[in-house]
């Protein structure tokens, strides 16, 4: 597409210019953090750890490794409707390694994401530089994902999914107190792109049936966001991010963020809200319902993410810099909590359990009122610089 042309275009640009407006440029920080995170929604259990260590080498080398860890717990929608609970766990690992080059950073990683029926492998290259005495940065980056998909009680599943992503940053300094940043990105996909789970709904002479969906083998999608940062005089700032995303599976999306972070003079405390609106339409080839035994189109999906929907999320969060001066040979260290309450309105997305053919609901068979549900997530975050 149009984007991905011009990422490239400007991947040539910077790097040829990368030795004409040089400034200073540092590595990343020697650190260690660790997260725990649950998502509980729609029936669905989402936790577990990661941990990230870096390490600087030489002044001129920077690696870091991380180690993460979902247990999932699924009752969603469409289990209720056609499956049953299950239980699983995805182990993700990767190493990058960050390589300062006069003044430049040149960026390497490998992660590894690996469950019972899927495994992803995923290689990025990125290059960071700042231009006009570090008033303007520029990040390019360039990944490619390699991906085998299986599916439980089905050993002759076993499809291939190729992605290549494009991405173009620009982070600039407005004034002394507003920094503007904007990210474009371009995702390509091609092969086995659906659920081998998932069913679309057929009715056929007034019952219900669930046949596999069928979905395109090719998907490109753009993205576009621009974010800005404004710090308050008395040290707080307030932020506002704005994004709008197309892909060729006619599917628009847009959502818009405000936060506000507020610190404590008085104690070593900081505290954030934050609102977020997101809605899209709904792809070409989703049917919450298909009348009749033929599909009407050669495709057919009934995943309520590519159904017609809204999500609101409100967010508060707490940060306590325990350490602001340092102990031993760690120069801070801090702790934050942060909770979002999530609502989701599908607006084309019906839920099939509360119809009088499916779970002995009282509603008539794909006139079930619209599915909406509410997500709670949580993580704890452990950061120590040193």
């Amino acid at each position: 597409m149009l984007i991905s042309n011009w990422i490239k275009i400007g991947l040539l640009v910077v790097t040829a210019s990368l030795h004409l407006f040089a400034n200073a440029t540092v590595l990343p920080e020697e650190r260690a953090d660790v997260l725990y995170h649950e998502y509980d929604g729609d029936g669905i259990k989402i936790s577990g750890p990661s941990v990230l260590v870096r390490k600087n080498f030489l002044d001129k080398i920077s690696v870091s490794a991380n180690h993460y860890v979902d247990t999932i717990t699924s009752a969603s929608i469409d289990v209720r409707s056609f499956g049953s609970p299950y239980e699983e766990e995805r182990t993700q690992q990767s190493i990058g390694v960050d390589l300062l080059n006069e003044k430049s950073i040149i960026s390497f990683s490998y992660t590894n994401s690996s469950e019972n029926d899927y495994e992803a492998n995923t290689y990025y290259f990125g290059i960071s530089q700042d231009f006009f005495g570090s008033m303007t940065n520029v990040s390019l980056g360039f990944a490619i994902g390699d991906d085998e998909i299986r599916a439980t009680g089905n050993e002759e599943l076993a499809e291939k999914m190729d992605r290549q992503n494009y991405r173009l940053s620009i982070s600039q300094i407005l004034t002394k107190k507003l920094i503007m940043g904007i990210n474009i990105e371009t995702v390509t996909e091609e092969g086995y792109l659906q659920n081998p789970y998932r069913k679309s709904r057929f009715i056929v002479g007034g019952s219900t049936q669930f046949r596999d969906e069928v979905y395109p083998r090719t998907k490109t999608s753009d993205a576009v966001s621009i974010r800005l940062k404004y710090h308050l005089p008395y040290r707080a700032a307030v932020h506002t991010e704005f994004r709008y995303y197309s892909d060729s599976w006619d599917i628009d999306a847009r959502n818009i963020e405000f936060g506000y972070t507020h610190p404590l003079e008085e104690y070593p405390l900081s505290f954030e809200v934050k609102y977020r609106f997101y809605s899209q339409n709904e792809a070409e080839f989703f049917y919450d319902s298909i009348i009749g035994d033929q599909s009407p189109t050669e495709f057919h999906g009934r995943d309520k993410e590519l159904s017609e929907y809204e999500s609101t999320t409100y967010g508060v969060g707490v940060r306590w810099d325990f350490l602001p001066d340092g102990w031993g040979f760690l120069e801070r260290a801090s702790v934050s909590l942060n909770y979002d309450l999530i609502e989701f309105t599908y607006e084309s997305f019906r839920d099939a359990t509360q119809s009088d053919a499916g779970d002995g609901g009282d509603y008539v068979v794909g006139k079930e009122p619209f599915f909406e549900f509410d997500a709670n997530v949580i993580r704890f975050f452990f950061t120590a610089v040193y």
